[in-house]
């Protein structure tokens, strides 16, 4: 994704790249007993309209109404593997802009990046350690994906 504005002359000024960061909350994901029956509790209490991993919830991202974004609310089964090493109940997953400048900065200020960038249809993502053993997962996401899969309404 690239950048565009215009000159002080009322040109269009060239496409610039976005600075390498944490733009956003990008995911919330918990370990649960029983994922499926909290979805289900949460689609009934809460009109949370769910997908295979839990709750996709849109935002706007622009001034324009088809400029959403995305918010992915997971449980997780207690038993789950997947915020090792972290031995947390919770991992936040960020938007990002920039995903491979920042974990090559990241890199090289030493943090424990656990893994490499995986890119799939919906974006790239990678994950980290922060000081306190939390697991993060960094998301630069293709937002247009969800749109096209769910609609412009991901709530009942």
């Amino acid at each position: 994704m690239f950048l565009c504005g215009w000159t002080l002359r009322g040109e269009m000024a060239p496409p610039t790249k976005p600075v390498p960061r944490v733009t956003g909350i990008g995911g919330i994901f918990f370990k649960s007993r029983d994922p499926d029956a909290l979805k289900a509790w949460y689609s009934k209490h809460f009109g949370m309209s769910m997908n295979e991993y839990g709750a996709l919830m849109e935002f706007h991202t622009g001034p324009s109404p088809k400029a959403l974004g995305y918010l992915q609310w997971s449980p997780f089964s207690e038993r789950t593997k997947y915020f090792a090493p972290s031995t947390k109940e919770f991992m936040v997953n960020y938007r990002v802009t920039g995903i491979d400048e920042l974990v090559a900065q990241l890199r090289r200020d030493s943090v424990m990046v656990l893994d490499s960038i995986e890119r799939v249809e919906y974006g790239a993502f990678v994950h980290l350690m922060d000081p306190e053993g939390n697991k993060i997962e960094l998301w630069e996401p293709e937002d247009s994906v969800f749109t096209r899969l769910y609609g412009t309404s991901t709530v009942k």
